[in-house]
């Protein structure tokens, strides 16, 4: 369950009758206050949602070809040197 500590900040919302129902059912059918049900669900789908931006799942053969990926020795990219050789706007003097 996730943490609540150091509650501070208010969240209002605006919902039906209907939903406003369902949500007090379903908090008394878990023996929590309609506030912890709904902070505790919101908490978990936003750990969800967001860890579907920091993981990510990959089947054998697609391991297998992101570890050689990532073991494969670096591509030459001649621009991409070069870039790094000339100076940078931020480097150059006002007469350049």
């Amino acid at each position: 369950m996730p943490q609540r500590s150091g509650r501070t900040a208010k969240l209002d919302l605006r919902l039906s009758p209907e939903a406003k129902r369902k949500l007090q059912a379903a908090a008394l059918a878990s023996h929590r206050s309609v506030s912890e049900f709904v902070l505790d669900s919101a908490l978990v789908r936003a750990e969800e949602t967001l860890a579907g931006r920091t993981r990510f799942g990959l089947d054998a053969e697609r391991w297998a070809a992101f570890l050689e990926a990532l073991d494969a020795p670096p591509r030459d990219l001649p621009r991409l040197e070069r870039l790094f050789r000339e100076p940078s706007v931020f480097e150059r003097g006002p007469e350049e």
